[in-house]
């Protein structure tokens, strides 16, 4: 007898004007391996394998319901609104000692022929309003690779604040790499929603 009897608490969809992101389906690995699976994403990213191994974008899908049922983050597929073609994946992760303080770590990844749009940016700033505006968390947090300052340009326009440099934290291919930190609080959200324009919702 299956310990589980009931479905997945269903995961949100989130539109942007020129995105949807929506939850992951296993009819999408095809195209996450080949878009993760490029070398110039592996080099960028932590925890990215190069040559991404066959099967293993199935079980990273498979992973995402039971995560978002028990609230341990929300990893959604990045698409673009006109045509719905997959672009990329963003998350918003929590571990156990994450709870404990109501905050949460932005990931991403962007397949390279979507690179320089701002579709990143975008989705990053889409998945903040849910993470502190339904989520209710105190702190969101994202970090990039020293030789990535892209991502951090993506960090710093989404609204995050540059907060230091854990120096060669990593060993990426054999070189030592800075973990660069970003965060933003959830009172600061509230305060650019304000300037804005945009009440603040919760």
């Amino acid at each position: 007898m299956p310990d589980r009897i009931r479905p997945y608490r269903p995961m949100p969809t989130i539109e942007t004007p020129r995105l949807v992101l929506r939850p992951f389906d296993l009819a999408d690995a095809p195209e996450v391996q080949r878009l993760a699976g490029a070398r110039e994403i592996a080099a960028v990213t932590a925890n990215i394998p190069h040559p991404y191994p066959d099967g293993g974008s199935e079980l990273w899908i498979s992973t995402h319901a039971p995560r978002f049922d028990s609230d341990d983050g929300l990893t959604l597929a990045v698409t673009r609104r006109e045509d719905g073609i997959l672009m990329g994946a963003i998350s918003l992760m929590v571990d156990a000692e994450d709870k404990d303080h109501g905050r949460a770590e932005l990931g991403y990844w962007m397949g390279v022929p979507y690179w320089g749009h701002g579709y990143c940016t975008e989705a990053a700033r889409a998945l903040l309003d849910y993470g502190f505006g339904v989520l209710k968390l105190r702190r969101i947090f994202s970090r990039h690779l020293g030789s990535n300052p892209a991502s951090g340009r993506v960090m710093a326009k989404a609204g995050l604040r540059f907060e230091g440099v854990l120096r060669q934290h990593h060993v990426k291919w054999g070189r030592p790499e800075d973990d660069v930190h970003y965060g933003l609080l959830r009172c600061e959200w509230e305060e650019a929603r304000r300037y804005e324009g945009v009440a603040p919702s919760g």
